[in-house]
This record gives C-alpha cells, structure tokens and sequence, in this order.
C-alpha cells in the first residue's frame, strides 16, 4: 500500500518525488511526534505512522534512485537503483549499530525511551526507503521482474518465518530481517498491482483495494485478539 500510495502522490497528484517526499516526511514527523508524546500506546497512532513510513520511503527512493543520483553522478537509472539500494543499505547498518549500542538490551522486549522510539521510526524509514529501491533494483535491473521479484522476496520471508518458528536465532535479528524483506514485496507486489506488465489497475483503484484490505486485516485482528482475551478470561 506504501508503495502505491507514493506514486499516487508523486504521479497521479503531480507532486513529483522531490515534492511528494516533502509532503510524506511531514506528514510522517507530525504523526511520529504525537505518537511518542502520547500518554499511551495508540494503536492508530502506530498504523498512520507504519503506514507514512511506508509512503514516505516510496518517494524518497524514487527521488534518490531516478533523479538525485541520475543528476549527481550523471548515471542511467537502473545504476541509480544501484547506488540507492548501497547507500540505504549502508545507512542502515550504521543506524542499527547505534540502536544496539544506545539500547544495550534486545529492542523488542524493553520499553523505549523517547530517543530510542525516533531512533526506531528513522530505521522503520530508512528500511522502508530501502525496500523500495531494492525492489525496483530487482524488478528493473535483473530478469526477475515484478512478478519474479515479488516471488522470490516472498520465498524469503517464508523463509525468516520457518527459522523463527525452528531454530534459536535471535529474535531481534530476525524481526528487522522481516521488515527490510516486507518493503520490497511491497514494491514489487505494488507495481505489478498498478502497471501494464501486471494487473494495470492504476495508482487509484489500486489504492482503494489495498485500504479496504489493510482495513480487513486489522478489524480481523482486533477480534482475534479480543476473542482470545475473553476466552482467557472466562478459563480464569
């Protein structure tokens, strides 16, 4: 949805990506300030916040990709996806040493303080901004495709999955393993969703599909979970 939500902003409103990415990124700080701020967790709170990261990221990797770097460095496009998905992928790795430096304990099973929590959404950002690209580096750069990509991305995440379930790896390492691989599904799932060579169903209509199933998933959720809380109880 983030994927697609992006390019709705930056092409079919015209905001472009440099334009867009502005628009995104605000949003984006607006929602994460009053989520941090906010006396309790959200849980709406959080979705918005996932949700313009996502969209965020989309634009921002398309900038970097198809005009800072093609402009900068004088490059075809496909080598801009190169050098997006490298320094993404660098900048990450630095934010993750400084995540487990500043946190000393495992990030999932603590309560962050307010620093950790903008250290967290700025790696939910970049992780985002860097599936994007590593998904359009895929679909673009190599034989795969949209459909090839979105196959073999998702074969990993089954992957991460199967070795959370069955072995002792540790559980931090495969979360964020998890949310970098989600990005790039997202990207090339996405633009298959939306262009010609897939299921052409526009940056519009392809939208309003996903929020109706993003909206499904989570009221889904909710009952399940609320279903099992009453359960528990009346065992009690």
């Amino acid at each position: 949805m983030g994927e697609i939500a992006g390019d709705l902003v930056s092409q079919t409103f015209n905001l472009g990506y440099g334009g867009g990415t502005i628009a995104l990124v605000a949003l984006f700080i607006i929602a994460l300030v009053l989520s941090i701020v906010s006396k309790k967790q959200k849980p709406i709170l959080y979705w918005i916040v996932i949700t313009l990261a996502s969209t965020a990221g989309t634009t921002i990797a398309d900038y970097l990709s198809r005009t800072f770097f093609v402009s900068v460095f004088n490059v075809s496009q496909e080598t801009g996806y190169l050098l997006s998905t490298i320094f993404l992928l660098f900048s990450i790795g630095i934010l993750f040493i400084i995540l487990q430096l500043k946190t000393k304990n495992n990030l999932l099973e603590n309560e962050y303080s307010k620093s950790n929590q903008l250290l967290y959404w700025t790696a939910i950002l970049i992780s985002s901004t860097l599936g994007t690209a590593f998904g359009d580096l895929l679909a673009h750069d190599t034989l795969l495709g949209f459909d090839g990509g979105t196959l073999l991305l998702l074969i990993l995440l089954v992957l991460v999955v199967i070795l959370t379930y069955f072995t002792k790896i540790a559980r931090n390492k495969l979360y964020w393993t998890a949310i970098i691989l989600t990005h790039p599904i997202g990207a090339t799932m996405g633009d298959y969703l939306t262009k010609p060579e897939g299921f052409n169903l526009g940056n519009i209509n392809a939208s309003l599909a996903l929020v109706f199933v993003f909206i499904f998933v989570i009221v889904s959720g909710k009952i399940i979970s609320n279903s099992k809380s009453i359960k528990s109880v009346n065992e009690i």
